[in-house]
């Protein structure tokens, strides 16, 4: 059987032509459409929008099916970062270093791991964590918030708080 394409017609139209060639040679065909591991895709929307719970569920159940190194990757990060989300940073360690073992230079499981880290009081290693993703992706949101969140902890900043005293003139030479 050959088939001619038009370059307009794309890619969609070289798997259905390959799909319809299976199918008529008597092979099962089978489309799919949008994301291939429906449990890690809603996970990760859950965990976004803060239903850490739910997502966290749905993430561990979709590992369980995860095909490609990037989804068990992507899927261990949002596992520690759900188990961040929950307080159980002990939980989400092993998670994050899963992640780093299989993609040294991920730095959403980097980001993660440093979140873990702040969260049990382990500031140098969250340190160590959060400059090497800031390093990787130094323009990204998250990386910016756990370095304040890292800072806050370890530096704060001490408000200076001046009383009025009932319309008295202040004089800043004696605060």
């Amino acid at each position: 059987m050959k088939i001619v394409l038009t370059a307009r017609l794309g890619r969609l139209a070289v798997v259905c032509a390959a799909l319809s060639c299976a199918s008529a040679s008597g092979q099962e065909s089978k489309t799919v459409i949008g994301p291939t591991n429906i449990d890690l895709h809603e996970g990760a929307d859950l965990l976004k929008s803060g239903e850490a719970e739910e997502g966290l569920r749905r993430t561990l159940a979709g590992l369980k099916y995860a095909a490609t190194p990037r989804d068990k990757v992507a899927g261990m990060s949002n596992a520690c970062a759900g188990y961040v989300m929950l307080e159980r940073p002990e939980e989400a360690l092993p998670w994050c270093n899963k992640a780093l073992e299989m993609q040294e230079k991920h730095w959403r499981a980097r980001t993660n791991r440093a979140l873990a880290y702040l969260k049990l009081g382990r500031f140098e290693e969250c340190e160590a964590d959060l400059s090497l993703a800031e390093e990787l992706a130094p323009g990204a949101r998250t990386v910016k918030l756990v370095r304040s969140m890292l800072l806050d902890a370890t530096d704060p900043v001490t408000p200076q708080i001046v009383v009025d005293d009932g319309g008295q003139p202040v004089d800043e030479d004696q605060e």
